[in-house]
């Protein structure tokens, strides 16, 4: 098994030193899935929130925590990312909003937790905007999917 980075020789937590490593591309991809009502969810689609537009207000909340990842997980490097993707898609024959977050940069330390931070905060927007409505909604499936670069190279969960 590989040891933990972030433990030093003594066991004390510590923020990795990455700047011997190359910079490179690195691309990282995570979901996490939302299950409501099917009346919630038709509420969703059809625009008919009184807040608004559940979705793009859940688009914006997953870039920005990308974005603020570091501020959020205390030993994770603040990163310039320069592409943050956040797709929400409903899923009717499920009841539940599929959320799809992709980071990526040119740097020396990987992106997957900016893009599960990215899935996570979608996913906690919209049980916050439609909490009102349906307070039995269930997130869950927060997991990375894929990820690029770096010199583990790449991974990819099993389909």
């Amino acid at each position: 098994m590989s040891r933990l980075t972030h433990l030093d020789e003594k066991g004390h937590a510590n923020m990795v030193d990455v700047s011997g490593k190359a910079v490179t591309t690195r691309e990282a991809t995570a979901q996490a899935v939302v299950k409501m009502l099917p009346e919630t969810l038709h509420m969703i689609s059809a625009g008919e929130h009184k807040k608004g537009d559940v979705l793009a207000v859940a688009r914006i909340a997953g870039i920005q925590a990308a974005k603020r990842c570091s501020d959020l997980i205390p030993l994770c490097h603040p990163l310039m990312l320069s592409k943050v993707s956040v797709e929400l898609t409903p899923k009717p024959e499920s009841d539940a909003v599929l959320i799809l977050a992709t980071c990526k940069l040119a740097g020396q330390t990987g992106v997957e937790m900016e893009a599960l931070t990215a899935a996570s905060v979608a996913a906690l927007t919209i049980y916050d905007m439609c909490k009102a409505v349906d307070k039995g909604m269930v997130i869950s499936e927060v997991k990375l999917l894929e990820k690029r670069g770096g010199k583990s190279g790449h991974w990819q969960v099993n389909p």
